[in-house]
């Protein structure tokens, strides 16, 4: 996906969300931000992004987020438990109607046969309803870590109800 096409996703996003009166706050791992970065490079985003968390340790997803430290030993951070609580975390941390979270195994390294290098978790909360997802990304660190920021976008604007073709 090029950054034009990326750009689009976000500009569509905020137009979503201008629409409805509402913000959006991110909760990153695999991403380090790169969800964040997509949306506030739209002119005018402070209107409707909120907050983002980039939260790479387990502890700071915990700290920051609300995520209960049992369930990195019970199913890892790589998982729906875990990518449902930080987005739930975020919204309720934020205050935003909508949240996204993404963690992920961006590699090189660290992958394993039950979470191979590119698989990544994606959850996203809106007010009372939940929605997670796992992907199995292709391709480099980077670009598994563009494709969960593409997915992230699309997701949400998915949830709103609002995706339309903006791919190029």
């Amino acid at each position: 996906m090029t950054d034009t096409a990326l750009e689009a996703l976000a500009q569509a996003l905020g137009t979503a969300l201008m629409t409805q009166g509402a913000q959006v706050a991110t909760a990153e791992s695999c991403t380090g931000g790169g969800i964040g970065q997509a949306i506030t490079a739209i002119a005018g985003s402070s209107a409707w992004f909120e907050a983002g968390y980039i939260t790479y340790s387990n502890a700071q997803k915990t700290r920051q987020l609300g995520v209960p430290a049992e369930l990195f030993e019970q199913v890892g951070a790589v998982s729906r438990e875990v990518v449902e609580a930080m987005a739930r975390g975020a919204q309720q941390h934020s205050g935003a109607r909508y949240a996204v979270a993404v963690s992920g195994v961006a590699g090189p390294g660290g992958g394993s046969p039950e979470k191979p290098v590119g698989t990544v978790w994606l959850a996203i909360a809106d007010g009372e309803r939940l929605y997670s997802q796992r992907h199995q990304f292709a391709g480099d660190r980077s670009a598994v870590r563009r494709q969960t920021v593409e997915a992230a976008l699309r997701g949400l604007l998915r949830v709103m109800g609002e995706e339309k073709d903006t791919a190029g």
